[in-house]
């Protein structure tokens, strides 16, 4: 890998690893629908942007609800859950809990795919709950009823995420793709179709406007870092990495964002360090090697393989 690239792959990790603590500062005082609405929103924005910069051709090949519904799945639902789970849980938690979503794939694509289901990816969706056990029993938290909700959030969220890659094959790859960049945009258009009703029957509640227009500027500054910078920016990151090193490798985000999820906390919220974070992360690790790792020529039958795109946080 060239510097770089290199360079690329720990700014996006950095980025992606960012979101979770910009969702702790947001949430508290515009709620978790709202951040996820004006996420999505600002993302949209930044990727037209994009678009009409590189003047890229508005050709969706008759594929714009597809990228649409998959936004819907792969970007709306997730953020309101990570959004949720941002009330009760540290940005590490949550940070560490988002490096799952390989193995959600796993259970998915054996469960409504037709993915085989090899002994190592068994080994390692039960070595992935085993972190996520020792995370939430022993972490610096409170082992407690919203500490279970949370972690719950979390992993529905990354089981949208697993998900959205087989869906993405079927809706996407396998039609004839389609420029990732409109795939990006026309997903984040379909989180914002998808939020926006639910956005504007909490503006006509009597509390709805409240958070929107009387948030402090920390909060409006941690939304647009989140659909500007970790949503529209980590894309332009993301494809180019693809790019210049192949969607395997670029697959190597997924291990570096906790760890940038739990400096970023530790760093700017003073969230308590423990050695949780070491052991569960370390078992989630060791779990994603043993899903991620290619099989060895011969091995393993016939295999589906599941998008190279990671959980975009």
């Amino acid at each position: 890998m060239k510097p770089a690239d290199l360079l690329r792959l720990l700014a996006l990790s950095a980025i992606w690893g960012a979101s979770f603590l910009f969702m702790r500062l947001a949430v508290p005082e515009m709620g978790a629908l709202n951040t996820a609405f004006f996420r999505v929103l600002f993302g949209a924005a930044g990727l037209l942007l994009l678009l009409a910069i590189l003047r890229v051709k508005w050709r969706f090949q008759g594929k714009l609800h597809a990228t649409m519904l998959l936004g819907a799945i792969n970007s709306g639902l997730p953020f309101v859950l990570f959004s949720l789970a941002a009330k009760v849980l540290p940005a590490g938690y949550s940070a560490i809990l988002n490096g799952t979503a390989p193995l959600m794939g796993v259970v998915i694509g054996a469960l409504f795919f037709g993915d085989t289901l090899t002994s190592r990816k068994v080994g390692g969706v039960i070595l992935g709950l085993a972190g996520v056990a020792v995370l939430t029993r022993t972490g610096p938290v409170d082992f407690d009823t919203a500490t279970v909700l949370g972690a719950l959030a979390c992993l529905l969220a990354t089981s949208c995420y697993g998900l959205a890659s087989f869906l993405t094959k079927r809706w996407i790859t396998d039609r004839g793709g389609l420029d990732s960049k409109l795939v990006a945009c026309g997903s984040q258009l379909g989180a914002v179709a998808l939020l926006l009703p639910f956005f504007a029957v909490m503006a006509v509640l009597e509390d709805g406007p409240a958070a929107p227009l009387h948030a402090g500027i920390g909060t409006w500054f941690a939304l647009l870092a989140l659909g500007f910078v970790c949503s529209a920016l980590a894309y332009i990151l993301f494809f180019r990495l693809i790019a210049d090193i192949g969607p395997v490798k670029s697959l190597t985000v997924t291990f570096l964002i906790p760890l940038f999820g739990v400096l970023w906390g530790w760093l700017f919220l003073q969230e308590q360090l423990s050695w949780a974070y070491a052991a569960g992360g370390a078992l989630i690790g060791m779990a994603l090697l043993l899903v991620l790792m290619p099989a060895r020529a011969g091995a393993g039958g016939n295999k589906q393989k599941i998008d190279g795109k990671p959980s975009a946080s």
